[in-house]
């Protein structure tokens, strides 16, 4: 695996005016793999745009190493840069505890009839979206408490599909402390994400050791 940084080039209109949807940016992304392109073979990607002190940047995780010239189509000259990503990945242990990073499209199922399957809503307040990621911890190979992390971004992006009406998807963003309890299933969602919509920017955990 891999894990790649552009920044984009905020200052540029005419270069990112396209970048008005979250359709747009998996196109970026998927024309980064012009071999995949070629083959008619494509990966899963996990990506998601990350702002840092007024600055903007676009992250991803692939299994191959991205043409760094596509990657940069719409970042600032010499920024896009790449590693494999498999090497800091080994390291991690269970037991370890890790500061976290997550961009989310939490959501809530709700029963309406008895004996058939709930209907999916989007997670709006913020008890529900915390309830989100705690519920799905253990599953995906962490533990966590409310008192171990919080809520720092709230969105609705716009996705357009061709020929269906525009949708807007609830972006959360979390941050926090985790630790690990099974090696294996947390080392899944870090190179292939959790939950919805993972093509279009969400799912997407990073992290970093607590010194």
């Amino acid at each position: 695996m891999y894990i790649s940084q552009v920044e984009i080039d905020l200052n540029n209109r005419k270069k990112t005016r396209d970048l008005t949807h979250l359709g747009a940016y998996h196109n970026w992304v998927e024309m980064s793999f012009p071999d995949e392109i070629n083959k008619d073979k494509r990966s899963r990607k996990l990506w998601r745009v990350d702002k840092i002190n007024g600055k903007s940047f676009l992250l991803l995780v692939s299994e191959s190493k991205p043409n760094l010239k596509l990657f940069e189509k719409y970042g600032v000259e010499d920024s896009a840069k790449t590693k494999y990503y498999d090497l800091f990945l080994e390291k991690l242990k269970e037991g370890q505890v890790l500061r976290f990073r997550a961009t989310l499209n939490p959501i809530i199922s709700k029963k309406e009839e008895e004996n058939k399957r709930g209907k999916i809503y989007p997670c709006y307040n913020a008890e529900d979206q915390m309830k989100f990621l705690i519920d799905r911890s253990e599953k995906n190979g962490f533990i966590l408490e409310e008192s171990d992390f919080e809520i720092v971004e709230k969105s609705r992006s716009i996705l357009r599909r061709k020929g269906t009406k525009h949708v807007k998807l609830n972006k959360v963003v979390y941050e926090g402390r985790l630790k690990i309890i099974d090696k294996e299933k947390f080392l899944k969602i870090l190179k292939y994400g959790m939950g919805r919509e993972k093509a279009y920017g969400f799912g997407m955990f990073t992290v970093i050791p607590v010194k």
